[in-house]
């Protein structure tokens, strides 16, 4: 059996390149997917700590967050491409009007 030291270094790597995009990035869709990539570390530790424990809650949580995560980018890619067509880039330093 692995220990849980090792999902939980996991999860933490992963989070930390997820907020390293987030921050030093400029192209939304990487920004995007850096923001996808913090949230599958959380259901890493959700599922993880599930196993551990022996009950299936975190892992009907992760479930739930799998779904919702997929709406949130089925929305932000819809309005990365509004703004791509409206404004011909997806540079978030270019982007910094909320007006047309």
């Amino acid at each position: 059996m692995i220990p849980i030291e090792y999902f939980l270094a996991l999860s933490g790597i992963l989070f930390v390149i997820g907020v390293l995009g987030v921050l030093s990035k400029r192209n939304a869709i990487v920004v995007l997917m850096s923001v996808e990539l913090m949230l599958n570390a959380a259901n890493i530790n959700f599922v993880t700590f599930s196993t551990y424990y022996g009950n299936l809650n975190g892992a009907v949580f992760a479930l739930i967050a799998i779904a919702i995560a997929a709406a949130e980018v089925a929305v932000g890619l819809a309005i990365i491409m509004n703004l791509y067509k409206t404004r011909d880039t997806i540079s978030l330093d270019e982007i910094n009007l909320l007006r047309w």
